[in-house]
């Protein structure tokens, strides 16, 4: 039995997502949450220089890979518009929830934290009612 691609590389993807949250925790002993990071560059609390490198890093890592390797096909949406209100609503999320899902889901549940677990659980909750509301009952996606 074959193993299909797109979960090995989900499998991949995930490894490294967990390894660069442990060692952000580690070196520098925060909880990685890519919206708290970016934030703490707008808002200029801490050390900015090392937060717009972790921001650096999450851009340029698969741009890279997607130079070298193809980028992957996706179901993205062409529409701006409909962009643009996913990122407005997801940047107020992620304001409201204290974090996003690298903060609350990858480092919140590994540390058994009831907040992390109960945000994460909300975002899927919300991201299927969304889904089934778009696409069962307004047939948008």
């Amino acid at each position: 039995m074959m193993i299909p691609t797109e979960w090995i590389m989900g499998l991949i993807g995930g490894l490294m997502i967990g390894a660069a949250a442990a060692m952000y925790l580690l070196i520098n002993g925060r909880i990685m949450g890519a919206s708290g990071i970016l934030g703490g560059i707008v808002d200029a609390t801490g050390p900015t220089w090392e937060k717009a490198f972790f921001i650096a890093g999450l851009i340029l890592a698969p741009l890279g890979y997607g130079l070298a390797f193809g980028f992957p096909a996706t179901n993205l949406t062409s529409n701006p518009a409909l962009l643009i209100a996913a990122g407005l609503l997801v940047g107020i999320g992620t304001r409201m929830a204290n974090g996003c899902t690298s903060g609350h889901g990858v480092c919140g549940i590994s540390r058994f934290s009831v907040r992390g677990i109960t945000a994460t659980v909300a975002y899927l909750l919300a991201g299927f009612i969304a889904m089934y509301v778009g696409r069962h009952m307004l047939g948008v996606w």
